[in-house]
């Protein structure tokens, strides 16, 4: 993304981006991870080689590593959570860019418009 030199452009477009950061859905601080396991009994399928397969949310919570199971039913759901924190923290990067980038800006607008007086 390209920062233009001008504040009122960068003041625009921060604008513009801080509406879309609305949440649209549920937002999700998680990994999915899909997990194949065998159960331990020895007449399983499991112990030919075909796994038991289940999706897990990971998280931290006060620094440790929590895991959760998710239901086959909600995977997609519980994916465009994830897919939404995403969104939004790309926006706020960008927001955070073009915040640094209108500072920069500020005092070299200021000295032009000094320098026309």
């Amino acid at each position: 993304m390209k920062i233009p030199e001008h504040p009122t452009l960068i003041r625009k477009m921060i604008q513009s981006r801080v509406k879309k950061l609305k949440a649209e859905s549920p937002v999700l601080v998680a990994s999915l991870v899909r997990i194949a396991r065998s159960c331990g009994q020895p007449n399983c399928r499991c112990t030919r080689g075909q796994k038991h397969v289940g999706h897990f949310l990971t998280f931290k919570v006060a620094g440790k590593t929590r895991t959760v199971y998710v239901p086959q039913a909600m995977v997609s759901e519980v994916r465009s959570w994830i897919a939404e924190h995403r969104r939004m923290r790309k926006l706020s990067e960008e927001i955070s860019r073009l915040a640094i980038g209108q500072v920069r800006s500020f005092a070299t607008h200021n000295r032009r418009r000094a320098g026309r007086s």
